[in-house]
């Protein structure tokens, strides 16, 4: 097997445990895989959605400060400026963490990219931030 075909079973071995609510057995999987990828490390692809998933975990279970460093350095992979999903989980991160300013650009940046829908299965906490802190802000239906 090649390098990238062990990180995807990794990686498939981590989602299982994601969908079982399992998060740090989840980053067990996505770490390993993350070990395997050659340097520089942020410059394959697999970097990306490694760091995600990393920092999805995180945010999921509460450790903040490891899933903004996680996503932090994700941002510096391919494609990561602009997704969404990414933008999303960095801004939540840096809203728990008291980094309003950050989150606020990072969570407009989700909104922006996805729409109120990204919003509609997170804690109604960060919509409500975002728009208190811009206008013209929609609330996803529930």
């Amino acid at each position: 097997m090649s390098w990238e075909e062990d990180i995807d079973a990794l990686a498939e071995k981590g989602n299982e445990r994601m969908d079982a609510e399992d998060y740090l057995g989840a980053v067990e999987f996505f770490d390993l895989a993350w070990t395997m990828l050659p340097e520089p490390k942020t410059q394959w692809p697999q970097a990306t959605w490694l760091l995600a998933s990393i920092g999805d975990a995180h945010v999921l279970r509460g450790d903040f400060e490891t899933a903004h460093a996680a996503l932090t350095t994700c941002m510096h992979c391919p494609e990561a400026i602009g997704n969404p999903f990414i933008h999303l989980r960095l801004g939540q991160a840096q809203f728990e963490l008291g980094n309003e300013p950050r989150a606020a650009d990072e969570l407009m940046r989700a909104y922006m990219g996805a729409g109120p829908e990204i919003f509609a299965d997170e804690d109604p906490k960060y919509i409500e931030f975002l728009a208190s802190k811009a206008t013209h802000i929609e609330r996803p239906l529930s």
